[in-house]
């Protein structure tokens, strides 16, 4: 299936914050499928999983920046990193940065297929060994990279440390410590970009497919994550 049956199924499931009008507006059908099948950006090479705005708000770019999370609750601020990479290199880079969180985790598989109004689920293993979950996932890594609806958190509580590929397919990392994935992200070239804009702090879109959904549930059993 291509990107733009793909991308008719989804519609713009996501925008910027107060903007009005899409810059997908008023665009024919031959522009629409002209934009959604540009995939590289200078160096940069994008997943299936997601598309910039028309305009080019932003414009996709592999770097990483430092931010902050704060617990509403707590109101304990977190570091984080937040990491984009060409598809040439991402899936590799994000199963390296997993080793900082020891040889046995907990893991989350993200899906938004099922949900609307930007809703997602999220559906938790326990107690995983790493070795096994770094298998099972490039089992399924054209998923994963591909699938707009789709992401994975896997973290160690005990650190406390997480590491997320989001379904936009960015990489975000968690924790006190976190300069130890700075290491590798340097060592994957992936430059440090203070005021870095990524895809998601524009309009975008999000492209899947029914055989993405299929796969899904495939990789659900291989996690040992029961069904609802």
């Amino acid at each position: 299936m291509g990107f733009l049956k793909r991308f008719l199924k989804t519609t713009y499931r996501d925008s910027s914050a107060g903007k009005t009008r899409s810059s997908f507006e008023s665009l024919s059908e031959d522009q629409l499928e002209t934009h959604l099948n540009i995939a590289k950006y200078g160096n940069f090479m994008l997943t299936d999983a997601i598309r910039p705005s028309y305009d080019l708000e932003v414009i996709p770019q592999a770097g990483y920046r430092h931010d902050v999370y704060t617990d509403k609750e707590s109101g304990i601020k977190i570091p984080v990193l937040m990491a984009s990479a060409s598809k040439e290199i991402l899936f590799d880079l994000f199963i390296d940065l997993l080793d900082p969180l020891g040889t046995e985790v907990d893991v989350v598989l993200e899906t938004s297929h099922e949900g609307s109004n930007n809703q997602h689920q999220d559906l938790y293993r326990e107690h995983m060994d790493l070795p096994v979950l770094k298998s099972t996932l490039y089992d399924y890594e054209d998923l994963l990279l591909n699938d707009g609806c789709a992401g994975i958190a896997v973290l160690n509580p005990l650190i406390p440390l997480e590491v997320q590929f989001d379904e936009h397919k960015l990489l975000i990392m968690y924790g006190q410590g976190i300069e130890q994935f700075e290491y590798t992200l340097e060592e994957y070239g992936i430059p440090h970009i203070s005021d870095l804009k990524f895809i998601t702090e524009a309009e975008h879109v999000h492209s899947s497919s029914d055989e993405s959904i299929e796969e899904l549930d495939q990789l659900k059993y291989r996690l040992g994550i029961d069904f609802e």
